[in-house]
């Protein structure tokens, strides 16, 4: 017996969520879009696979564990959503659905403790980096540690960077032209604090002032992504919280991140500061977004003919239609050549914690992006996520330099950019 969604039941992302089933008219355009479905082949692990997948949970037909397999191999990279003729929101249905039907799920006692362990360190970069060097402590041993746990260790670089302790606020160069409040990031900040550092000299450079708030904490992308909405909303209200009203955006360099903010106003929806959390994600902007519209007060010097691959991270392109304007801050360095690589919309694997908890599909298409970059004949391949830059460090194995876009700016800026020499070992 069918029966019709009950909105009620799952609160206020009952109706967002039977809007975007209702949206589906299973034409299959999305189907190529789908990395997912390009690696496995099969109609349950495509969007509209899962699509009808989750309707049939959703108005009682089936029951969360049937479908759980299908729902979690799905990346959120968003590629549907550009490829799809009939408009469907599917970012108003996977994560919702996640969040309401988690709480249910029967998970097998390693994966919820390493769901936990991610949870209680990653968001935290002081515990984070003390997990990182724990775990590189346990590498001569990577034989005996179980199965579930081993994605995590592969990860891991050989070596973190220093910590470095970013100041609450750095003033302009020269005339001030905006004032702008930094997302620091979690992972980043311990992975690659360059990152940060680059984008803060690029901004202050072109007559920016950049705060960065104390209080600020993480996103909540990660807990939001796996269906922890209690975790999500908690990080989403300390944000609201420690940014201030007196800027003119909130940056972000990470396109996880950027994401996340961007969908403060559906992680919050029902709560009293979903309004906020609108007004919030409406004030969100990528580093590359933001440069491009104020402009760029100083041209780089010119460097070497040097050939930049550019790839597109699904939370930047998709999730907040940000193509183009990275493209154009690689252009305004003269020298660059701006290389396109093949199937750019395929998702390069990491998308969060999906190279940990999908492993294996994750490294066949990380694989297969570092494949696209290696044939590119690309000198630097640029992204703006940490999440891809780690999983193309980890498959290009030191082959190519890769670099944050803004990180290619900054050494413009300062001369340093200049093409990798032969037998180059990239930071990995």
């Amino acid at each position: 017996m069918q029966h019709e969604i009950d909105t009620e039941k799952f609160g206020p992302f009952g109706e967002p969520m039977a809007e975007a089933i209702k949206t589906c008219v299973h034409c299959g355009f999305c189907l190529a879009a789908c990395p997912t479905y390009g690696q496995l082949g099969q109609e349950m692990d495509s969007p509209r696979g899962r699509i009808m997948l989750m309707k049939e949970v959703l108005e009682g037909n089936s029951d969360a564990e049937g479908a759980g397999v299908h729902i979690d191999r799905c990346l959120g990279c968003l590629a549907c959503e550009p490829a799809c003729p009939s408009g469907v929101q599917y970012r108003e249905l996977i994560s919702p659905y996640r969040a309401v039907v988690e709480s249910g799920r029967r998970r097998p006692a390693a994966v919820r403790l390493r769901r936990w362990m991610m949870s209680n360190s990653v968001p935290y970069p002081g515990r984070f980096r003390l997990a990182a060097r724990l775990g590189n402590l346990t590498r001569p041993l990577a034989g005996l540690v179980p199965n579930a746990f081993r994605p995590m260790l592969d990860l891991l670089p050989a070596k973190l960077p220093a910590a470095d302790r970013l100041e609450a606020s750095y003033p302009a160069t020269g005339e001030r032209r905006a004032r702008v409040a930094l997302l620091a990031g979690c992972a980043q900040q311990v992975l690659a604090p360059e990152i940060n550092r680059a984008t803060i000299d690029v901004l202050t450079r072109n007559g920016v002032e950049v705060q960065i708030p104390p209080e600020q904490g993480c996103c909540g992308a990660l807990a939001w992504h796996v269906g922890d909405l209690g975790r999500a909303r908690a990080f989403a209200r300390n944000n609201l919280a420690a940014f201030p009203e007196d800027i003119d955006a909130i940056i972000t360099n990470a396109a996880g991140c950027g994401s996340g903010l961007h969908e403060y106003g559906l992680m919050l929806r029902g709560t009293p500061e979903a309004e906020q959390g609108e007004h919030f994600a409406n004030r969100a902007l990528d580093v590359s977004a933001f440069l491009v519209r104020l402009g760029l007060r100083e041209t780089p010097p010119a460097t070497g003919s040097i050939k930049v691959a550019y790839h597109d991270a699904c939370h930047l392109a998709n999730a907040q239609g940000v193509r183009q304007q990275p493209r154009e801050l690689l252009e305004m360095i003269p020298g660059i050549g701006l290389i396109e690589l093949r199937d750019p919309h395929l998702c390069c694997g990491s998308a969060g914690s999906y190279n940990i908890d999908q492993p294996e599909i994750a490294a066949e298409l990380g694989r297969s992006k570092a494949g696209a970059v290696v044939e590119s004949g690309a000198d630097i391949v640029a992204s703006g996520n940490i999440g891809c830059l780690t999983q193309l460090k980890a498959h290009l194995n030191g082959a190519i330099p890769v670099l944050h876009t803004i990180e290619l700016l900054a050494m413009a800026y300062a001369g340093s950019l200049r093409k990798a020499p032969e037998g180059f070992q990239a930071r990995v």
